[in-house]
């Protein structure tokens, strides 16, 4: 069963800095594709960004220059370099496999006061 654990969310002001973390196990993690998302209140859950086996990554418009996807394969884990935040970016962050085919995680929260 795949599990996916995220973490690094916090309160944040605008132009600051957080670093995601997404712990995955329960699935051949070196060869999945993995992904960033994330929920906005009232809104769809929206992709983020991507980062497949190879190390080769996609951005959404909104978070492309700001944010930075990679990954740690001897340590199951995919991160979210989040830069130059705004309250804009404030929302329920997830990971997931690139495109989502396993039950979410809990999320992480992301601030962004202005």
């Amino acid at each position: 069963q795949v599990q996916l654990v995220e973490s690094g969310g916090g309160l944040v002001q605008a132009g600051g800095s957080l670093r995601l973390s997404c712990a995955a196990s329960g699935l051949t993690f070196s060869n999945a594709a993995m992904g960033w998302f994330r929920q906005a209140p009232g809104k769809e859950r929206d992709f983020v960004a991507a980062i497949n086996w190879l190390d080769n990554t996609a951005y959404s418009d909104s978070v492309k220059g700001r944010f930075t996807i990679s990954r740690d394969n001897a340590k199951n884990t995919v991160y979210l370099q989040m830069n130059s935040l705004k309250p804009e970016d404030t929302a329920v962050y997830y990971c997931n496999t690139q495109p989502p085919r396993t039950s979410w995680g809990q999320g992480t929260q992301v601030t962004v006061s202005s």
